[in-house]
């Protein structure tokens, strides 16, 4: 299982307070993500960082700088669809 990691330059709390929640935890990036639209879901690239809000969470996957909001579901997996090309606006966007 892999280590939960925190995007370089970003502590912890600075994401809890750009993102306004006191509960926003680094979570383990070992798990599956997917791309949501109307026009259908494809399998995203691996996960390198996710980050958790409750029951939202943003992704930045391997070799992208694009960080990806979606929704984290009981079982871990998540399905993204929105995407940001800032982590400062992702977190604000929550």
């Amino acid at each position: 299982m892999a280590d939960a990691r925190l995007p370089q330059g970003w502590t912890l709390q600075q994401i809890r307070d750009v993102s306004g929640d006191r509960e926003a935890v680094a979570l383990d990036p070992d798990r599956s993500a997917k791309w949501v639209t109307f026009a259908g879901t494809h399998e995203m690239p691996r996960p390198e960082i996710v980050l958790g809000f409750h029951n939202l969470c943003l992704v930045k996957p391997v070799d992208d700088d694009d960080w990806y909001m979606g929704s984290l579901h009981d079982h871990g997996s998540i399905d993204c669809w929105a995407v940001h090309d800032d982590l400062y606006e992702a977190l604000r966007g929550l």
